[in-house]
């Protein structure tokens, strides 16, 4: 009644023929029905003002279509299959070597990144190409980790260059890598190839006339390895010569000495030469902080793009970048994390090298290959460590081995074998040992640690309650921060943060920390929703958040001061659950306005699962002033392009949801009014449900949560599978979701992980 006046074999709207489909064989139109469910889901068929049938006659009907669903997929179970190859993204690739070797490298200098598919995630496996220049790029960062690893000399001197970001304000402290009482400045964690001589280089910010600030008086700068002060430096206060007047723009020069001067601390830099372990260490550089306050009119801090810009030369230094050289002279490997891990035997004598090598190199194989080696496998690796000993000794060896290692297909490759002589089309278990694989990858980015690789080998991870254990010890783990920052921050768009640049001329304020600061809090809210195993409903719901001063300051929340983030409760805050969170709607937003397109596609897409079609060709562009030159309020702006037939449809969904969101400006902060008009928050949904602001949205996901259990079903389910989701899946989203009920939908839910 209601379905087939667009959907049928005439006319054939959206290539859906829903005539021609026989409810009393529902297996056999699975395919079709699963989408009727979707949007049925969503409540976004028939679209208004398409008549509509009441809302008991309209879910009850859903419900019966997924039962019969359901029903048939019991029958015929058809569980899928990913690929047979999954090649190591990026991402996990660098967990592999930090838990295989204890070395954390940055491999987005030796690898090339991986793009995300169509279901906005970088591990699909049918997306994660493999080429001959591919291959190179994993032979070269093979033998820079495997140099790294055993404390290899470089071949020479090895630059490693850090640059603060101009628009980071450096007036505060800057967190605990770095002194109590220190101002600015940057922390970094860096690996020391080996113990020697090296030379450290700090340079100061300049301003866009490449002049540093604040060199009028005299500035100390200290420069501390793990906590211990290596070097201090005096600057400013002993320029030479007449300064430059009121400002460094050029408009009046100063003194020849005095800009040779300046510019000379730009150019050269402040350097000393350090006796360092190999090794990680973390090198501080920063200023300690002055407690005083300038005479006159007190004046708020600049920060964002006006400081860029501005030439006064009367503000505080900053540092600029920090480089580090060497090492200059070497004096031994050093005793490192990775070369613990590594040399689990020392050779006492040249007999007993060849079965030290052997051990060493099978205990490496069997975490790198996730499985049980064999006398083949390691008799491979040992052909190339005699190969590096001949030449160099026994260390050498090894290191000749470990690139062979890190370049086999059994690391580089997750491989799941189809048991031999299965029939076509037949459903298997997949083995304790890839099962153990898979959970890993999936919660952890990285190889199964001894613990799961030994129940899998066992043969107990398979079983309910091996499972369950497994599963809610690695959620307690510190590792699973990965399913944060990886799963989380391709579903919810986090890892966007670091792209995104909102206008200077709309948004000034906005700088480097307030962009950590948003990713932050988003990040911190997620990791603390997974280890204290609340429901994932309260991802909509929770009353509290993690702020620092920067990020209270521009949300409007009092009494929040530091650096530091800590838990603060909203109290009934439209800041409540994950809308409320500026990172969402800065990367759901454009350079210099909101987008309400952009924020209720992603509310469908990510929260709802019923992403709208992608949009016609030939879309006309937002008008945003009226004829007579007068700015268009985004409502109005919307409205007009409404009237465009082609664009109404899919609009009507989206719409209303981003209009509940513009109280959150571009960046995430609240308003009241946009161009000196109330902002008119309020929207309804396709069947009639009205709802105002964020609030409002808030408590209508909340009143369909089973839609947001599914979809972040769904997303988690393709995130851990590497591949995107059938029709045939949706029946095992559903039971999730149903079983998992039992449990509060906690996200260590024992019925999801058997799932």
């Amino acid at each position: 009644q209601y379905c087939v006046t667009c959907h049928n074999e005439r006319l054939k709207v959206a290539d859906l023929e829903l005539d021609a489909v026989d409810l009393s064989n529902v297996g056999e139109h699975a395919e079709v029905l699963e989408q009727v469910v979707r949007k049925m889901r969503a409540g976004a068929m028939p679209p208004p003002p398409r008549p509509r049938p009441e809302t008991s006659v309209y879910d009850g009907f859903r419900t019966w279509l997924e039962g019969e669903l359901d029903q048939a997929a019991l029958a015929n179970p058809d569980p899928g299959r990913s690929e047979a190859f999954q090649r190591l993204n990026q991402t996990h690739y660098r967990h592999a070597i930090r838990d295989l070797l204890d070395l954390d490298v940055d491999v987005a200098e030796l690898l090339p990144g991986d793009a995300p598919d169509e279901h906005g995630f970088d591990n699909n496996a049918g997306a994660l190409s493999f080429s001959p220049v591919l291959m190179e790029r994993y032979i070269s960062a093979a033998h820079k980790v495997a140099a790294l690893a055993v404390g290899a000399a470089p071949r020479g001197e090895v630059i490693a260059t850090f640059d603060v970001p101009l628009r980071l304000d450096q007036e505060y402290y800057q967190g605990e890598d770095l002194p109590f009482g220190s101002r600015g400045g940057t922390a970094i964690r860096h690996t020391f190839p080996a113990t020697g001589e090296y030379l450290i280089k700090t340079t100061l910010q300049t301003n866009y006339v490449e002049f540093p600030r604040g060199l009028d008086i005299p500035h100390d700068i200290e420069v501390s390895l793990d906590g211990r002060l290596l070097q201090q430096f005096t600057v400013g206060g002993q320029a030479p010569g007449r300064p430059a007047p009121y400002s460094y723009e050029g408009n009046i020069r100063g003194d020849d000495e005095w800009e040779a001067y300046m510019m000379g601390l730009t150019a050269g830099g402040l350097e000393f030469q350090a006796s360092v372990s190999g090794g990680p260490h973390v090198l501080g550089v920063t200023f300690p902080r002055e407690t005083w306050e300038k005479e006159g009119v007190l004046q708020p801090p600049q920060v964002g793009y006006p400081l860029a810009i501005n030439g006064m030369p009367d503000a505080n230094p900053r540092i600029g970048r920090v480089e580090i050289i060497g090492p200059l002279l070497v004096v031994e490997p050093g005793d490192t994390p990775s070369r613990r891990t590594i040399f689990s035997c020392q050779p006492a004598t040249a007999v007993d090298e060849a079965a030290c090598a052997r051990q060493i190199l099978s205990s490496l194989a069997r975490r790198a290959y996730r499985r049980p080696v064999d006398d083949g496998d390691v008799t491979t690796l040992v052909g190339f460590y005699e190969a590096g000993q001949a030449k160099n000794g026994f260390e050498a060896g090894i290191q000749y081995a470990l690139e062979r290692l890190l370049t086999s297909p059994d690391f580089l490759f997750r491989v799941e074998r189809t048991p031999v002589d299965l029939p076509p089309q037949t459903a298997y278990a997949v083995s304790d040992l890839e099962l153990a694989s898979r959970l890993s990858f999936f919660l952890w980015g990285s190889l199964p640690d001894e613990e799961l690789l030994a129940a899998a080998e066992a043969g107990t991870l398979g079983a309910p309650a091996g499972l369950d254990r497994q599963v809610r010890r690695m959620l307690a783990d510190p590792k699973v921060t990965s399913l944060v920052q990886d799963f989380a921050g391709q579903w919810l768009y986090l890892r966007n943060m670091e792209t995104v640049h909102p206008t200077p001329n709309e948004f000034p304020e906005f700088d480097e920390s307030l962009r950590v600061a948003l990713q932050t809090e988003t990040e911190l809210f997620l990791e603390d929703q997974l280890r204290e195993d609340h429901s994932v409903v309260d991802l909509l719901s929770a009353d509290y958040t993690f702020l620092n001063e920067r990020l209270a300051r521009h949300y409007g929340i009092a009494g929040v001061y530091g650096s530091r983030f800590r838990k603060v409760p909203l109290d009934g805050s439209d800041r409540a659950g994950l809308l409320g969170h500026g990172s969402l709607m800065t990367v759901t937003s454009y350079p210099n306005r909101t987008s309400p397109v952009l924020r209720g596609k992603y509310i469908l897409e990510n929260f709802l699962g019923a992403p709208p079609p992608e949009p016609p060709p030939n879309v006309p562009t937002l008008e945003e002033e009226s004829e007579d030159g007068r700015t268009l309020t985004m409502r109005e702006a919307m409205e007009r392009h409404r009237a465009n037939p082609t664009c109404a449809a899919c609009h009507a969904t989206m719409d209303p949801i981003g209009f509940a969101l513009e109280n959150f400006d571009a960046v995430g902060a609240f308003r009241q009014e946009f161009e000196n008009q109330p902002i008119d928050a309020s929207g309804s949904t396709p069947d009639g449900v009205a709802f105002d602001g964020p609030a409002g949205l808030r408590n209508l996901l909340l009143d369909r949560s089973d839609l947001f259990v599914g979809t972040l079903t769904q997303k988690m389910m393709t995130y851990a599978l590497g591949r995107g989701l059938e029709y045939y899946d949706m029946p095992t989203v559903r039971r999730i979701v149903r079983d998992a009920a039992d449990e509060d939908h906690r996200w260590s839910s024992s019925a999801a992980s058997r799932t």
